[in-house]
């Protein structure tokens, strides 16, 4: 019963994806019709485009070599920022400590740490695996502090008083309250890797879809330029509703059991 009532918000929520992206597509076409072809292809000569990188395996080769960095960098942003951050949100002395090293981190602009990645590991993948992690780390690293900051003392007394294992506290008690600061973090973070990764690539690498937007530049072919975007937008768009937006709404469900 439950899943049929909330089947018309789920649906709704859909069509409401669905109209933003014809609302955008309709832009497009009217910044067509207003700077032409060479400053802004139509969608179509777009799409027709990217069916064309599909169709000869030169967009399944790069999309996966970028996904492959992308994801590197943020699961080892998630693994590292994730632990360090609740680490540090158990100590007030910690959280202090951490509050200028995350604030210069943030602050310091992703295009320095693609040219420090670059002399450092060269034109490798590290060079770009670093610069999302670092450019990601601040951001999960925050999310799981404060989490673990606004522990309800209420939960840490009715585990105390249940006398629960310390692990089966964590688990089934604190975890899920930090869960739910941390997983906002974990789909920003995902979503500036790819914006990361793409321009590290730009700058650092022959392949992935930073390199392939850097050789559509240079031979002032538009299409192809908008053609690499939607395909990175797309796949960004598949990851965040068919794995993460379930995800979500598990925590939402929780946070709705706990209100009550």
């Amino acid at each position: 019963m439950k899943l049929l009532r909330d089947l018309p918000a789920y649906l709704w929520s859909g069509w409401g994806a669905i109209s933003s992206l014809l609302l955008l597509m309709a832009v497009w076409e009217w910044g067509n019709q207003i700077y032409g072809d060479l400053v802004l292809p139509t969608p179509l000569a777009a799409f027709q485009t990217l069916g064309q990188l599909f169709a000869s395996g030169e967009a399944w080769t790069q999309l996966l070599i970028t996904g492959r960095r992308a994801f590197a960098g943020f699961l080892f942003s998630v693994a590292v920022g994730s632990t360090l951050g609740i680490a540090a949100g158990l100590s007030m002395t910690a959280s202090m400590m951490s509050r200028p090293i995350v604030t210069v981190l943030v602050g310091m602009p992703p295009i320095a740490w693609i040219v420090l990645a670059l002399l450092w590991f060269g034109a490798t993948d590290m060079a770009p695996i670093f610069t999302v992690f670092i450019a990601c780390f601040p951001i999960v690293f925050v999310g799981a502090m404060q989490g673990t900051r606004t522990l309800d003392n209420q939960l840490k007394d009715m585990a105390n008083v249940f006398k629960l294992p310390k692990w089966m506290a964590f688990i089934d008690v604190y975890l899920p309250h930090i869960f739910s600061y941390i997983f906002p973090a974990w789909i920003s973070a995902l979503g500036m890797s790819w914006k990361i990764v793409v321009m590290a690539e730009l700058l650092a690498t022959s392949d992935g879809v930073g390199a392939a937007l850097a050789v559509s530049r240079s031979h002032l072919d538009t299409a192809a330029t908008m053609a690499w975007i939607v395909s990175v937008v797309a796949l960004l768009l598949m990851v965040e509703y068919l794995l993460l937006e379930p995800i979500k709404r598990e925590i939402e469900k929780w946070r709705e059991t706990g209100s009550d």
